[in-house]
């Protein structure tokens, strides 16, 4: 599952370096505020991998920034631990880069192509009384 979440950088964490079996790592958490209905809320991410490390390097703290991750829990000695693991970071509001593999339209409609009308809209009418069951049109239970 792949999330996004804008917010501020409000502080970054100690870079983290280690060798495992398979060679050489690095991580790097940091805090993110963003905006939670009418408060702030924060979240730590790791920025796991020495790429992703130096893609954070790029931010100073203050910075708005987008963040696309994937959220990881795992158990160990019978405790679960969940993190948000980074994929991508970029500046807030950056439309995100379209697929090279995607046909790049032509500005110009094509001579023969007549502009399609939009749907109209299906909506339904508002129930009226004439609606309701006949048992309920005839009772007048209410208390007041």
């Amino acid at each position: 599952m792949a999330l996004e979440l804008e917010g501020t950088l409000r502080q970054k964490l100690g870079v983290q370096q280690g060798t495992s079996a398979r060679g050489q790592w690095a991580k790097q958490e940091f805090i993110l505020d963003y905006p939670d209905g009418n408060y702030t809320s924060q979240a730590v991410f790791t920025a796991f991998g020495q790429d992703k490390v130096a893609e954070l390097d790029k931010y100073q703290v203050g910075n708005h920034i987008k963040v696309s991750f994937n959220i990881k829990s795992r158990e160990y000695n019978g405790r679960w631990y969940t993190d948000l693991q980074v994929w991508r970071i970029a500046p807030a509001g950056q439309a995100q880069p379209a697929a090279s593999a995607q046909p790049v339209a032509s500005a110009q409609p094509a001579p023969s192509a007549q502009p399609v009308p939009p749907a109209p809209a299906f909506e339904a009418p508002a129930p009226t009384l004439d609606d309701m069951p006949g048992d309920l049109q005839d009772s007048d239970d209410l208390p007041f």
